[in-house]
């Protein structure tokens, strides 16, 4: 990349700094939002990667992936590398292709599309374990301004990328939802963790959760499930949800991993106070054999800082008095 004050993606960004007003860019043709709105079918060289920031790398990652002669987790680490890096603009074009390469049963490369799709659709999450942001949607999709996400490291509203990626997924909704029922588990908590970041007002995707909850045999997907009908319910509060997740952290004769995940979502949809009944069950299950293992759930995998992510949960939703732990090797 060349110097951001010449490199062309970078026009937008550079505007913002020098004082422009980020209402007079909404709705243009470098508001991802706009762009994502209008692109169905679109091919993947009429897409206007340059108006974003890295958007010819992100672009070319997809070419290659989608042509599936190259690693997959080397493209897909080039597009997650770049959310990580806090640059989601670019990528959010991506999410649709990586949809068609998911739902595509034939693409070698259908497992790590999934995996990724739903990288620029979360923000400000990575090492988040607390009630009030664990699972939290921060913005509404027409938001306009720079909202609770500020900016990302070029400069780009962040919450514009969020939105945008939450838009492409909600469109891809209908064909995401059959994954739900893959032969592979993995393929099935990816796509919960993909679909609880779709808009669901008619609270169509949060049925589909539950009707694959009955079905579901793998404790760690049904510990999935429940954690991306918490994160839909708490974009969209449903109280029958929230009384029914409870009910599962109550109930005995569930798998532990799936009382864990209960517990946690209830959490994060309340603001009551935390029963005794929770702690105890927590406290007895939560080992760390089984936090290690819950670490295959996207979520506990990016709540933890350097624990696993149960374990980080546990101790900031129950015991949110303890010091944070050093992570300095001499102290």
């Amino acid at each position: 990349m060349g110097d951001w004050r010449t490199d062309p993606t970078f026009a937008m960004c550079r505007a913002l700094v020098d004082g422009a007003d980020l209402a007079s860019f909404a709705g243009g043709p470098f508001d991802v939002r706009a762009v994502v709105g209008t692109f169905e079918g679109a091919a993947l060289d009429n897409l206007p990667w340059g108006n974003f920031p890295h958007g010819e790398k992100a672009r070319e990652a997809v070419r290659l992936l989608h042509a599936g002669d190259e690693p997959a987790r080397n493209l897909m680490g080039v597009l997650i590398g770049m959310c990580a890096d806090d640059s989601r603009a670019a990528v959010v074009l991506a999410v649709p292709f990586l949809i068609r390469i998911a739902t595509d049963p034939h693409h070698r490369h259908r497992a790590d599309a999934l995996g990724g799709l739903a990288a620029p659709a979360r923000a400000r999450y990575f090492g988040v374990a607390s009630r009030d942001e664990l699972l939290l949607h921060r913005s509404g999709p027409q938001h306009d301004g720079y909202d609770d996400y500020g900016v990302e490291v070029t400069g780009y509203p962040a919450g514009w990328s969020v939105a945008a990626a939450r838009a492409a997924i909600t469109t891809g909704a209908p064909t995401l939802l059959p994954l739900l029922d893959d032969s592979d588990p993995a393929m099935r908590i990816d796509a919960s963790y993909a679909l609880a970041t779709a808009a669901d007002p008619g609270h169509t995707v949060r049925r589909a959760f539950a009707t694959r909850f009955v079905m579901e045999q793998d404790p760690m997907v049904r510990a999935a499930l429940v954690l991306a009908t918490a994160e839909s319910t708490r974009a969209h509060p449903y109280e029958q949800a929230t009384a029914g997740i409870r009910e599962l952290w109550q109930d005995q004769a569930q798998a532990p991993e799936v009382r864990l995940a209960a517990a946690i979502g209830w959490l994060c949809l309340t603001d009551e106070l935390v029963p005794d009944a929770l702690h105890a069950a927590v406290e007895a299950l939560a080992t760390e054999e089984r936090a290690r293992a819950m670490d295959a759930l996207p979520w506990m995998a990016a709540a933890g800082r350097g624990v696993p992510g149960l374990l980080d949960c546990v101790r900031r939703m129950l015991h949110p008095e303890a010091p944070e732990p050093s992570d300095d090797p001499w102290a």
